[in-house]
């Protein structure tokens, strides 16, 4: 079976400012970021031959995309994989590319959660809900797991308590740093161990927000793409897996790990030509939509052994200046998590480190990227979706 790797180049990037955008609709969110993307790639919505749309909650069908950039008559597809829904319309896209269907295609992600409802405080009542596992809301499913690690590894709540703190304050400091970012201050460890209880050991500096957002990007076949830019990125992998919600019936299951990402991962790894993540990438985006999440995808993707993450947080291997930076741009802690834009979101800020225009939240030497993104809890079936980016030779 074929792969993409460096068949794919991404040519331009877009990323709206996030946060509680009241006075944008949704389609001000897609046209500032597909038009930072287009304008960044030098071309016009007339040079796209076919675009996804990534949205899980705001709207049906493509057709949003088409209406507010007045594309002329090309297919739009809509992509709904909830939490994973950009990292998933990226996927689609490249493999339309690569296929050689489209020479020029556009992928935009967005969400306007705050003007219609909380995603995450919804009911989890519907059809796809077997009766196997109860109704938890996400904070209280990733509380369990977090309790689970802090047993399983031998850490005190309080000192579970303050590596989860020194996850939000690393990434805080890296949000301060991006003026597109919902929440642009530091923290410091007392306020975040203190901040008031959301599902314990969770406060509230361990949970990421409900946020409005968009993010796109323009991708071409690697061949081309050298005749728009001389600082393309390469796509060297995009991977997204889906389980089958058989964790709850699982006698051994750990609900200390996500075997979407540890499979997702692997074979990023393998399409990629990565063999030692920890020493190969040069820094990470992830989902980090709790610090517990966080702290647990260190260990899924090989970042730390298992149960060793506390080691490497205390060491600052995963902040600006450490081995293996993490969440550079401040992750979903400080943008939010605006369902259908983040995997895009991840990208943007991937795609800026490889071409050394991240300004002060910029990693040195950075040749390969990571973004994952994922759907779902510890104790159900989830999606994982790992993109692997590098920078032209």
């Amino acid at each position: 079976m074929g792969g993409i790797k460096d068949k794919i180049a991404i040519v331009g990037m877009g990323c709206s400012k996030f946060g509680e955008l009241w006075d944008k609709s949704q389609n001000d969110l897609m046209i500032e970021s597909c038009y930072e993307a287009l304008d960044d790639a030098g071309i016009d919505t007339k040079d796209i031959q076919a675009a996804w749309l990534a949205t899980a909650e705001s709207g049906r069908t493509g057709m949003r995309l088409a209406r507010a950039l007045k594309t002329d008559y090309i297919p739009v597809t809509r992509v709904e994989n909830l939490c994973a829904s950009g990292t998933d319309a990226m996927r689609q896209a490249c493999y339309a590319v690569a296929a050689g269907i489209y020479d020029i295609v556009l992928v935009c992600g967005f969400e306007k959660l705050k003007d219609t409802k909380d995603l995450f405080g919804g009911s989890l009542e519907g059809p796809w809900n077997t009766k196997i596992d109860p109704n938890l809301p996400p904070a209280t499913a990733y509380a369990l797991a977090a309790n689970r690690y802090f047993h399983q590894y031998g850490l005190s709540p309080e000192e579970g308590k303050e590596i989860l703190g020194k996850i939000a304050v690393k990434n805080h400091r890296n949000g301060s740093l991006n003026p597109k970012a919902h929440f642009q201050r530091e923290i410091t460890l007392e306020q975040a161990i203190k901040a008031p209880m959301i599902a314990a050991p969770l406060g509230l500096y361990d949970c990421c927000a409900v946020s409005d957002g968009s993010a796109a990007a323009v991708i071409t076949r690697a061949e081309l793409a050298k005749k728009l830019r001389d600082d393309y990125v390469l796509v060297k992998s995009v991977q997204v897996v889906t389980g089958a919600y058989e964790r709850p019936l699982q006698n051994d299951a750990d609900f200390v790990h996500f075997e979407e990402n540890v499979v997702a991962a692997n074979l990023a790894y393998k399409e990629a030509g990565i063999t030692d993540p920890r020493k190969e990438i040069d820094l990470a985006i992830v989902h980090d939509c709790f610090t517990i999440t966080e702290l647990i995808i260190y260990e899924d993707l090989g970042f730390s052994p298992r149960g060793q993450a506390k080691e490497d947080v205390n060491a600052g291997t995963f902040e600006l200046g450490g081995g293996l930076p993490v969440n550079t741009d401040g992750g979903l802690k400080c943008f939010g998590h605006p369902i259908g834009a983040s995997g895009l979101r991840m990208l943007y800020e991937a795609y800026k480190q490889l071409q050394d225009k991240a300004g002060p939240r910029q990693v040195k030497n950075a040749n390969i990227a990571l973004t994952h993104n994922i759907a779902g809890t510890p104790r159900e079936s989830s999606v994982s979706g790992i993109t692997i980016l590098g920078r032209r030779n």
